[in-house]
């Protein structure tokens, strides 16, 4: 199919930031096509029958924190185009081996009661972090920028710089606090000894209380289906099974937005970009990738912790010891022995996703980049820990190791589902140093993927700060032509009046 169109704007990619880079700019009066390599947009935000017939599983993305209260999701009513939201009674249940378990509901006051002693440290870091989170998210979520909320981001920025591990050992007296801490700042994907991982931790647990950890009714892909209907509702137009491959395969004059990582950019638009600028994105690192299973199952996961069965996702990794360790040696190219899994339980909560009673699971854990190590047993092993019996629930399983992911959204690089290494530098600098990150030193080209600021996450970020960041420039040109025309037509005046 012909890659050349009329529209003003046109998006590579329909991951949620593709999506919402296009939604924003639909939204302006541009009209905006969006052009996917794969057969159905959405990219990582997909569901299919991936083990049994009628087990529905979430391909990438299950749970979504920050889908439902941030700044470009506020704005979509999806729920006119087929989504609705399942909250969990908790959001995450991190469970340990003598068959109890430490839970984040969504109600705080509930979440204090089974906290113990730190049951106030966490009260006076959390509650007026979460009460604040709708306005917060606004400078959380866009890059380096004077912050509307100068007092309480600030109150943010200075937990955040710490490093996870010496966070949650100042902050917290008991082993189990420090634990469910460490889950959260594993969300990173980096060693917890690394700067900024609290702010990981901090993201989470605010978005646990408010608005809680929802997952789709019906599988992600109701999600990346119900924003390409409210697109098209715009006059925007998805086109699937359509890969770009250089840039001279679109019409000339468009503006054009990469819901893509730098690898990608440069292989289809280096002729485009200035030397320099080609070679700070040569320099991007990409990060851990995941290695990823999910089960068809004969029943609900028997965990020992009746508490972990109220909850959407559950973590598992044990200690705070244990899952430093763990990320360490990922950081290191080590695969874990005892790896930290996060598991989502969807079917818990929406009995469409499995037939007659039975269920299905959802789990990965951290990988060295490009691995192909076959990390099922350690998967399940954790699991059987904290649930024992679990193996013979399972009746069909599906597993993807890092270049099964890549090859399933090629914005997966090495199975880095961060979009690129989280890193101090890289979380600020993504993917070069710029006061401006959407732009690209080309004309008309614009960055719009989780390679950008605020990074990973379904949370259309990228795409809507990318997409206002070209208006606004698209603006300030127009005024600057305006005015030069304005000055133009002023000369051609007086020099007529002069000839006269």
């Amino acid at each position: 199919m012909s890659l050349k169109s009329s529209h003003d704007c046109v998006v590579i990619g329909s991951g949620p930031n593709g999506l919402s880079a296009a939604i924003t700019l639909a939204r302006a009066g541009r009209s905006v096509v969006v052009f996917e390599a794969k057969a159905r947009p959405g990219g990582a935000v997909s569901s299919a029958e991936l083990t049994l017939s009628g087990f529905v599983h979430d391909i990438g993305s299950a749970i979504f924190p920050m889908a439902v209260d941030t700044p470009f999701f506020r704005t979509v009513a999806l729920d006119a185009y087929g989504l609705e939201w399942i909250f969990p009674p908790a959001s995450v249940a991190h469970p340990f081996d003598d068959g109890t378990a430490v839970v984040l509901y969504r109600s705080l006051d509930e979440t204090l009661k089974n906290l113990g002693a730190d049951a106030r440290a966490y009260e006076r870091i959390m509650r007026p972090l979460a009460d604040k989170w709708p306005a917060l998210s606004g400078d959380i979520l866009r890059p380096l920028h004077v912050p509307r909320h100068g007092l309480g981001f600030a109150g943010f920025g200075l937990l955040s710089m710490w490093p996870l591990s010496m966070f949650a050992r100042c902050w917290f007296s008991t082993g189990r606090v420090r634990a469910l801490f460490a889950g959260l700042g594993a969300h990173s994907i980096l060693p917890l000894n690394y700067p900024f991982t609290t702010a990981f931790a901090l993201v989470m647990g605010m978005t646990a209380h408010n608005p809680g950890w929802p997952i789709p009714r019906g599988g992600s892909g109701v999600l990346a289906r119900a924003l390409t209907s409210y697109l098209e509702s715009l006059g925007g137009e998805v086109v699937t099974s359509s890969p770009v491959d250089s840039l001279d395969a679109l019409s000339p004059g468009s503006v054009v937005f990469f819901d893509l990582t730098p690898r990608q950019i440069l292989r289809i638009a280096s002729s485009r970009l200035p030397e320099g600028y080609r070679r700070r994105l040569e320099r991007y690192r990409y990060g851990p990738g995941i290695f990823k299973v999910d089960w068809a199952l004969d029943g609900p996961i028997p965990w020992k912790a009746p508490e972990c069965s109220l909850a959407g996702t559950v973590h598992l990794g044990g200690t705070l010891q244990e899952i430093e360790f763990s990320e360490s040696e990922v950081g290191r190219g080590i695969h874990p022995a005892r790896p930290f899994v996060l598991c989502a339980q969807q079917s818990l909560f929406d009995q469409g996703r499995a037939p007659g009673g039975r269920h299905t699971a959802w789990a990965y854990c951290h990988v060295p980049g490009g691995s192909s190590f076959d990390m099922t047993g350690r998967i399940e092993d954790q699991i059987e820990r904290f649930a024992p019996g679990f193996r013979e629930t399972i009746l069909a399983r599906r597993v993807m190791n890092t270049h099964e992911l890549e090859t399933f959204d090629a914005n997966l690089v090495g199975g880095d589902i961060a979009g690129g290494a989280q890193d101090f530098w890289q979380l600020f600098a993504r993917p070069v140093a710029s006061l401006n990150p959407y732009a690209m030193p080309a004309q008309g080209l614009y960055l719009c993927s989780s390679s950008t600021p605020p990074g990973a996450g379904v949370h259309g970020m990228c795409g809507y700060n990318a997409a206002m960041a070209a208006l606004k420039r698209e603006g300030e040109a127009l005024a600057r032509a305006s005015f030069r025309g304005r000055q133009s037509r002023r000369w051609n005046r007086l020099l007529q009046r002069w000839c006269s």
